[in-house]
């Protein structure tokens, strides 16, 4: 049998958590839970449901999650999201998986997402196809935003959806979007780049009409829309913020009169 180390990430998430552990009852041989420091009930609920627990400082999601990993005791890693939980569909795929000979190292399932009141069936976040089962030693995650497992070869597909509840209000979708503009302006600085001024204007109505047009986000009613617009704003937010950036080391480089 393949035993399966499900893995965790957690900053006060005891509204969601309880629906994460839960779904993994009877599919995980082991639940690893690393915290960042919660002040809430969050590791209070992952002892409870019988999860191990660790405490360590934020740095970035991939650091995070490879350290979970390592935390494990099996070689198969599970990786989920707090705000996620399994289908019955998936947690019958995973149980089927695990009485048989891997065909793979990585394996993707497909995610679904509930939006403000709906589950969103375009608008390019579904299937949204995410790796999350994987051999610790054939893989990692890295990237400093929407992190990513980096391996060898091709991914294998497990049947069912993984369901991700993520914001609960407009407003948190607002700022979720503020932050994870900052940290791909971050990344992008990184990585050298220094073109900022064309992405501010051009970057946000491609992003608004690839989502709403040909991610078909408009079968998905004013929820579409919304997701739409705030594709565009992410889109105009990171290259701003890029921009500022730029122009912050450009005046640090300057000679002082």
């Amino acid at each position: 049998m393949n035993r399966i180390s499900a893995c965790l990430i957690t900053f006060n998430e005891e509204h969601n958590l309880p629906r994460a552990l839960d779904s993994l009852r009877g599919v995980a041989d082991e639940i690893v839970v690393v915290d960042s420091g919660s002040t809430d009930r969050t590791l209070e609920i992952a002892r409870e449901r019988g999860a191990v627990t660790y405490h360590r400082a934020w740095t970035s999601y991939s650091v995070q999650k490879n350290y979970a990993a390592e935390r494990a005791t099996h070689d198969w890693i599970l990786s989920l999201d707090a705000d996620e939980e399994l289908s019955t569909a998936l947690q019958s795929s995973l149980l089927h998986w695990k009485e048989t000979p891997p065909a793979g190292t990585v394996y993707e399932v497909s995610r679904r997402t509930w939006y403000l009141g709906a589950w969103i069936r375009h608008s390019g976040w579904y299937p949204d196809f995410q790796r999350r089962l994987y051999r610790r030693d054939a893989a990692r995650f890295e990237g400093i935003v929407h992190e990513a497992l980096r391996f060898a070869g091709r991914a294998r597909r497990l049947e069912g959806d993984l369901l991700h509840y993520t914001v609960r209000s407009f407003p948190e979708h607002e700022g979720n979007v503020e932050r994870y503009a900052s940290l791909s302006a971050e990344q992008m600085f990184a990585a050298g780049q220094r073109n900022w001024r064309s992405g501010v204007w051009l970057a946000p109505p491609w992003s608004f009409f690839r989502t709403f047009v040909l991610r078909a986000a408009f079968l998905d009613g004013y929820r579409g829309w919304l997701i739409a617009r705030m594709a565009a704003r992410s889109a105009r937010l990171k290259f701003a913020k890029l921009g500022s950036l730029v122009e912050a080391r450009r005046r640090s480089a300057e000679p002082r009169s």
